[in-house]
């Protein structure tokens, strides 16, 4: 028997494309299961270029991880997901921060839905210096902005950030130090990499330069890029000038994060992954009256581990 060909040459032309089979948008009679509303469905994490303004007014292109999603009626059998995507090549162009809403309001339309979501997740490069030496190196951020409207049209727009810092324990310091002045024993206090993760409502932008900066100006003890001799005496000083708990790094961020007027609503979780332990030190703070959830998920708290 002959094997068939792939048929190159073969281009449908519109009439026949609309005699193709759909079953995404066939009669409910097809739906398997319950026939129920779902609150989302759609992409998760393809992958695409997009363009994105920096705070002293240049721009860059950064793969982003996409997800897009919309409500789907009791009714529909399924939505066409290829839409979703399409519509962030229409706006690959354009500096995307600035078209989320047209994007929502765009794929919301095409697919005759209630609520629509996006997630963007990149990694931000900001230039740092070393300490004390004259090296400067890329330092990288994780970003998900998240952008959402509703079926009353209200848009909201959520980013969170993961800033990486040193904690020093104030209690093992304070124990490293007696033993060394009271027993003459060499001593090195614990300290740990650890992640905040920072979860933002706003209303219009703010640049991931100002996030980075007042997260460092609340912990202080960023962890570093490229370091010398002199970098890392400098960064031990600086670990035994800002000894925090977990519970001091979440006060210190809610400090910053209250006084910034562009953001409506905030929630900092903390994670200090020990080196004393074999667990976890950890803490959720919220702004007053927060719509944020104090109740992270296994999921999350995972992934702060990840990040770092």
């Amino acid at each position: 028997m002959k094997e068939k060909e792939y048929d190159m040459k073969y281009k449908p032309t519109p009439s026949e494309i609309n005699q193709f089979p759909d079953l995404q948008n066939g009669p409910s009679s097809l739906i398997k299961g319950s026939p129920v509303a779902i609150q989302q469905v759609g992409v998760h994490n393809f992958k695409i270029p997009l363009k994105y303004k920096t705070r002293n007014g240049a721009n860059i292109q950064l793969e982003t991880k996409v997800t897009g999603s919309v409500s789907l009626e009791a009714h529909k059998k399924g939505i066409n997901m290829s839409r979703i995507m399409r519509r962030f090549y229409d706006f690959k162009n354009d500096f995307i921060c600035d078209q989320l809403e047209n994007i929502l309001l765009k794929y919301k339309s095409d697919l005759d839905t209630f609520d629509a979501k996006i997630g963007l997740h990149f990694s931000y490069p900001i230039i740092k210096e070393s300490l004390r030496s004259i090296n400067k190196g890329y330092q990288y951020y994780n970003i998900t902005i998240e952008g959402s409207l509703d079926n009353k049209g209200e848009y909201k727009k959520i980013m969170h950030f993961d800033f990486v810092y040193s904690s020093a324990c104030p209690c093992s310091f304070e124990l490293a130090e007696y033993a060394r002045k009271e027993r003459n024993i060499p001593t090195v206090a614990h300290s740990q990499r650890s992640v905040a993760r920072i979860s933002i409502e706003i209303e219009d932008f703010i640049w991931i330069e100002d996030l980075q900066e007042l997260c460092d100006k609340a912990l202080q003890t960023e962890t570093q890029v490229i370091v010398k001799r002199e970098d890392e005496m400098a960064f031990a000083e600086l670990n035994g000038s800002y000894l925090k708990f977990v519970e001091d790094a979440a006060r210190l961020l809610y400090e910053q994060l209250i006084k910034d007027k562009r953001i409506i609503d905030f929630r900092a979780i903390c994670s200090h992954q020990e080196s004393l332990h074999s667990h976890d030190a950890i803490s959720v703070i919220c702004a007053p009256n927060s719509k944020f959830s104090s109740d992270v998920s296994h999921e999350l708290w995972s992934s702060l581990i990840h990040t770092s």
